[in-house]
Formats: structure tokens, sequence, C-alpha cells
């Protein structure tokens, strides 16, 4: 008799559990509109040794497509390895970031370069890490940070001191 009642359950809360669902919606949306002013968009415009210092997005991955000039990108991988994986893109050139790796982009050329980022989700985030570090509010104590990255506490006073801002 228990081996019936568990079957009846069993089955009553499979055909239960067809109702119930618990995903989350895609994050990215289902339609872009063009615009007719491409300076009013929103773009990857560098100027000669312009660069996107090192940061994280760590709810999506990035695309990169360069449409000008020449940039200098890479991204680490995680802790224990730290691994640098850079490349010297030109025009026409794509480059992929994944999810949640620090990574950067360099202007190295003498000339403007364009870009176009495109990221897997509509909330991305971005930690840029020295505004994080050396511009949190209120501040990381100097002396952790100090033997943190194994610098002199003037340095790092120093480098709180900056005015630090989002530049992405």
């Amino acid at each position: 008799m228990k081996g019936v009642q568990f079957l009846v359950a069993f089955v009553v809360l499979a055909l239960a559990s067809s109702f119930a669902s618990a995903s989350d919606p895609s994050p990215l949306q289902d339609f872009c509109v063009a615009i007719d002013d491409y300076k009013s968009g929103v773009r990857i415009d560098s100027e000669p040794y312009g660069q996107n210092p090192p940061h994280t997005d760590p709810r999506a991955s990035e695309i990169l497509f360069v449409q000008e000039g020449t940039l200098y990108v890479g991204f680490v991988t995680s802790n224990l390895e730290n691994k640098l994986f850079t490349k010297f893109l030109n025009k026409g050139d794509v480059f992929v970031f994944p999810v949640g790796l620090i990574h950067f982009q360099f202007n190295i050329g003498k000339t403007n370069a364009v870009a176009f980022a495109g990221l897997s989700s509509q909330n991305p985030g971005v930690i840029t890490i020295a505004n994080a570090v050396f511009g949190s509010d209120p501040p990381i104590n100097p002396d952790f940070l100090a033997r943190a990255f194994r610098l002199d506490q003037k340095v790092v006073k120093s480098l709180q001191a900056k005015f630090w801002w989002d530049n992405n």
C-alpha cells in the first residue's frame, strides 16, 4: 500500500512541477533600433594611446570588433594561473573577452581607433580595477593595500588621493 501511495504522490508532484518555471528571462533585448546620427551613438572611440583600463564585466562576455585603427587588447585568466592572453587587433579583427575576467584595450596606433563592443547582457556590470581599489569611498586602509600590493604606503596614499572617475 505504501508503494502505491508513493507512486501516486510522485505522479502528482511530477504533473504539478510541469506547470512551474524557475528560469530567468533572457537578459538580452529582443530588438535594437538603429540611429541616424552615428556621432550620438554609443561606441568605443579612442584617440592615440587612449585606453580602456583593466576592468571586469562580471555578468557578461564581450566581443570587440575593430572598425578603424590598431588596438592592443588582452585578458587575464583567474587565480592561480593568472595567464595573460593578448592580441594586436587591426581593422576588421574581432576579439572575445570571457565573462568576469579582467581585460583591457589600448590604442597603440598614431591615429584614432574605432571599435564596437557587444556584451551578452543588458546589465553586464563593470568594475574598473584601479577605481575600485584606490578610489573606494571610504578608502581602503592604506596599510592593508601597501601590504597587498607590496607597495610603499606613501605610494598607496598618493594613488588614493588622485581623482578617480568612471571612465567606461
